[in-house]
Parts: structure tokens; C-alpha cells; sequence
């Protein structure tokens, strides 16, 4: 009953915000006024943010140490497999709603200001700052910042002399790549530095039992908290939507000019959703997918609310394992890293995104010019972090490929607020859908990994009770007296 209060609650708190963001427009409220009712939600978002990083942490050592190194390396083949599967099939059902309903028209820019970017992005480098982040040199600054790779411009000299004395800069400027590292947790070094370290942990048996043990009771402890948490969520979510509708401007406008686009990237979304996602899910289960969705709606609902899977990372463990009866050893595996790289949704939006500005800039793409926006869209949305907005700034490189102007990227921040929560809910509700397909095909070697642990246990046991007979029999008086099976 109290499960089914808080989905109702939260989903009122959607349908609430919406309500009230629009009737504020009406009120015209000033920046302060907004700020004021958007705080709640604010506050929301720092409690779930709050716990990311001591959730990814505990939840993949404690998960990974009841693994050994055999069974990982299967759930996580398993897993990268439905990754790329379906981020492919989400870029792919993109591209063929864009091409279907053509949303690109060359009046559009006439309408609506694009401000001009000279951001250098390259595909070479997006790939080496991946991993790069994979391998941290300081634990403790990746809590807090990655390394990312800019462009500065310089004025290279001119060499007029051998002793270099008259060398003098020219008047044009050069772009010089450079390391700088910048705000955001380094969620895919801690991934990777903390799937290590379940796994040794786990191998070094009765010695690493007491560190296991742990953080197995810190995770559990933080999943205490985010059920608190979520019984607030519902009023947060609604001043959160309330706040970002009642502050956007000429939303009339807005939606006049980029409305079909808006429609093509929610239907291809919803497409995913209803139809991609849950037939993958059925033809590996054979399970109802519906009442596998009813079981991850609170975290559904949530990621609509918030626009971060991250943030919902919290309720995403506690719908999957209460309500979907998964094991704690695939989603702590699954979902922490599904939510950095598994981005179904936002693989189809930069698909979208991409070949919408082609449209309307009166760009003609071929077959090749269509693969490469596919890979590129799968290969962005990877590097893209778990935060709300990563993938306009990801969209840049699928631009960059197609040689397309990155300036018309400013032409969809209107819009964004709304196709942010719609992509992230995606983006969550197929980590959930991973995770049982994973855990359908694990199970009779997580099942077998059981039996064995409760054979060494009571081996255990049964070793521990001899010995204290032993020494029970050797205090005695007369130990000859002791029958052979003491003995």
C-alpha cells in the first residue's frame, strides 16, 4: 500500500507541476519568485546527488565481491552486449523518424537565433578522455572533477634568426590541445577502480571479509535513506517542473517553430520504449514486460522528474531488487554502469538532433554520411556523463563528423528542458530492462554460485564443531573416555 501511495504521489507531483508551471506563466513572476518556487527541487537534486557516489562505491564492491572473476566477466559480457544492441537500435530508430517525418526546414533559422561556437571538438579526443577517466592518477580528485581535452588559442612564433632572438608571433592564431581537468564526479574511473576492488576483495576469502562485510552494510544503510528521500520526491519533482516551465521564455513561439522536431524525437523515444525495449525483453525472458515496467514506474517517474540517471540511481536499485525481485549482484553491477554508459535515449536525440540541423541547413546526407551518424550518436551518448544536458554538449561530435555547423546547436537549448527528462527516463527505464535480461540469463550460475557457498559453509561449521570437541575432550579428566567420533 505505502509503495503504491508514493508512485501515485510522485506522478501527481508531474502532473501537479505541470499544472502550476503553466498557470505561473500567467502570473509572469519574476526571476526571484521562480528561483523561490524552484528551491524545493533544488534541494531534491542534492539529496539524490548526495548519495551517487557512496551508492556506486559500495553497491559494485559489495555486488562484485560475491562474484568470482569467471561469473563477472560473463554477467559483463552479457551486459556490454545488450549495451551496444540497444544503443544501435535506438540511433537506428532515430534516423528513420527524422528521415520519415523530415522536421528540418531552412525557414527555421530565419525564426530562431543561432549563436555562433568556435568549440574545436574531435572524435580522437572524446575517445582518449574516456579513458583516461577510466584510469584516475588521484582517487580523491576523481570524486569531484575528470580530465577533459580543450583547444587554446596561441600565436605561434615565426623563426627569423638561429639564436631565436628575433623571432616575432604572427597575427593569426593556432588551436593547442590541453589536459584541464573540470567540475563532475569521474563516475566511470570510480566504476572501474571499485569493480577491481570488489573482485580482489572477494578472492581473499576469510581476510577481506570484514572490508566486504563493510560495505555491504554501508550500502544497505544508504538504501535506508533514499527510502526516506523518496517519500519527499513527489513535492520536489513538482517545483522542479513547475520552476523550469514557469522560466522559460516565448515557450509559444518556441514550440511553433520547433515543434516537429519535438514530436520526432518523442516519438521515436517512445517507440524505443514501448516497442524496442520490452520485445528484446520478452524474447530472451518470455516474460511479461509490462508488469516488469509496472515494477520500474517509481523509477521512471522519477528520472522524468529530475532529467539525471544518476540522481535516480538510488530508486532505480530499490525498484529493481523490491519490486522486480532481481539480484543484488546484477544490478549493483548492471545499473551503476549502465547509468554512464547505456544511453539509449540520448543515442537516438543526437541522431535526430544531427540530421535535423542537416535538414535545415539544406544538407543532402547519403547512405555513409547516415552510418556515420549512427556510430557517432552510439559513440557520443557513451562518453556522455550522467548529468542533465550532457548530450547537447556530446552532440558536438556527431556534428563534427558530418562536417555540419556546430553554431545551430544553440537552436535546441529551447527545447531541451522538456526532451532532457523524456531521453533520461529512456535512458534509466533500459539500464532496468538490462538488468533482467542479464539477471534471466545469470541465474542458474548465480543460483549454483549459492549452493556452493552454503556447501562451504556448513563445511565450515562442521570443521569449527570437530575442533571443539576435540579441545572439549583433551580438558577433560579422562580423555580415553571420549568416544572416537569426539576424537
Amino acid at each position: 500500500m505505502g509503495e503504491n501511495m508514493l508512485l501515485v504521489l510522485t506522478i501527481g507531483g508531474v502532473l501537479f507541476g505541470c499544472f502550476f508551471g503553466f498557470l505561473g506563466r500567467l502570473a509572469n513572476f519574476s526571476d526571484g519568485t521562480i528561483m523561490l518556487v524552484s528551491f524545493p527541487g533544488e534541494i531534491l537534486m542534492r539529496l539524490l546527488k548526495m548519495f551517487i557516489l557512496p551508492l556506486i562505491i559500495s553497491s559494485l564492491i559489495a555486488g562484485m565481491a560475491q562474484l568470482d572473476a569467471r561469473s563477472s566477466g560473463r554477467m559483463g559480457m552479457r551486459a556490454l552486449v545488450y549495451y551496444l544492441t540497444t544503443t544501435i537500435l535506438a540511433a537506428i530508430v532515430g534516423i528513420i523518424m527524422v528521415l520519415l517525418i523530415h522536421p528540418g526546414n531552412p525557414l527555421i533559422k530565419t525564426h530562431v537565433e543561432s549563436k555562433p561556437d568556435d568549440t574545436k571538438v574531435s572524435t580522437l579526443d572524446a575517445i582518449l578522455d574516456i579513458i583516461r577517466n577510466m584510469f584516475p592518477d588521484n582517487l580523491v580528485q576523481a570524486c569531484f572533477q575528470q580530465v577533459s581535452t580543450t583547444y587554446k588559442k596561441v600565436k605561434p612564433l615565426v623563426i627569423t634568426s638561429s639564436n631565436h632572438s628575433d623571432d616575432k608571433p604572427v597575427d593569426e592564431y593556432i588551436l593547442k590541445p590541453q589536459l584541464v581537468y573540470k567540475d563532475g564526479t569521474n563516475v566511470m574511473g570510480m566504476i572501474v577502480f571499485c569493480l577491481a576492488f570488489g573482485l580482489l576483495a572477494g578472492q581473499m576469502g576469510e581476510k577481506g571479509k570484514l572490508m566486504v562485510q563493510f560495505f555491504v552494510v554501508l550500502n544497505d544503510i544508504i538504501m535506508k535513506l533514499v527510502g526516506v528521500v523518496m517519500w519527499y520526491s513527489p513535492f520536489g519533482i513538482m517545483c522542479l517542473i513547475a520552476g523550469k516551465i514557469m522560466g522559460i521564455a516565448n515557450l509559444a513561439s518556441t514550440a511553433q517553430q520547433l515543434g516537429m522536431y519535438m514530436v520526432t524525437v518523442i516519438v521515436g523515444l517512445m517507440i524505443h520504449a514501448i516497442i524496442t525495449l520490452p520485445t528484446i525483453y520478452f524474447v530472451i525472458t518470455r516474460k511479461n514486460p509490462a508488469v516488469f515496467f509496472r515494477g520500474m514506474l517509481q523509477a521512471w517517474v522519477t528520472a522524468l522528474g529530475t532529467a539525471s540517471s544518476a540522481a535516480t540511481l538510488p530508486i532505480t536499485f530499490q525498484c529493481l531488487e523490491e519490486n522486480n525481485k532481481i539480484d543484488q549482484r546484477v544490478t549493483r553491477f548492471v545499473v551503476a554502469v549502465g547509468a554512464t554508459v547505456n544511453m539509449d535515449g540520448t543515442a537516438l536525440y543526437e541522431a535526430v538532433a544531427a540530421i535535423f540541423i542537416a535538414q535545415m541547413n539544406g544538407i543532402h546526407l547519403g547512405l555513409g554520411d547516415v552510418i556515420t551518424v549512427s556510430l557517432t550518436a552510439t559513440l557520443a551518448s557513451i562518453g556522455a556523463a550522467s548529468i542533465p544536458s550532457a548530450a547537447l554538449i556530446t552532440m558536438l561530435l556527431v556534428l563534427t563528423a558530418l562536417g555540419l555547423p556546430t553554431s545551430d546547436v544553440s537552436l535546441l537549448f529551447a527545447v531541451d528542458w522538456l526532451l532532457d527528462r523524456i531521453r533520461t527516463s529512456i535512458n534509466v527505464l533500459g539500464d532496468g530492462y538490462g538488468a533482467g535480461i542479464v539477471y534471466h540469463m545469470s541465474k542458474d550460475e548465480l543460483d549454483k554460485m549459492d549452493a556452493e557457498r552454503i556447501i562451504e559453509i556448513n563445511e565450515s561449521k562442521h570443521a569449527q564443531e570437530v575442533v571443539m570437541d576435540e579441545n572439549f575432550c583433551k580438558q577433560r579428566p579422562n580423555p580415553s573416555s571420549c568416544s572416537e567420533t569426539q576424537l
